[in-house]
């Protein structure tokens, strides 16, 4: 019960962070339809949680629920879609790697235009 709590209060601080954090970004450098801020909390997204799973590789405890599944989870699920592109890097496993990265782009590009086409007509 205490690591869903862990992710619970983690998760709600990683979302108000990425708000903020893209919202600035994208205000203070404003790149024509680039979007910027989506772009700088999903990278610095990647790095944390490259960070933090190399700590917790080392040092495990509860806090990793905190900070990986709660903060980079609520901050922004491109940096778990690309830890486990890396971990498929890591393992050998290039077909799936490749496999997995196309079809969440592409089904999930699919997906968005399904919905609001769904919800427009």
């Amino acid at each position: 019960m205490r690591n869903l709590i862990y992710i619970f209060l983690g998760g709600g601080f990683g979302s108000v962070m990425r708000f903020l954090i893209s919202s600035y970004t994208q205000k203070l450098w404003n790149v024509n339809a680039f979007p910027l801020g989506t772009f700088v909390v999903n990278i610095s997204g990647c790095f944390l949680i490259g960070v933090l799973a190399a700590y917790f590789l080392k040092i495990d405890n509860s806090l990793k629920y905190l900070l990986i599944t709660g903060v980079c989870g609520g901050y922004t699920t491109f940096s778990t879609f690309s830890a486990e592109n890396f971990s498929l890097w890591q393992s050998g496993n290039y077909n799936i790697l490749v496999l997995y990265a196309l079809l969440s782009l592409v089904i999930g590009l699919l997906m968005v235009f399904l919905g609001f086409q769904l919800v427009k007509n």
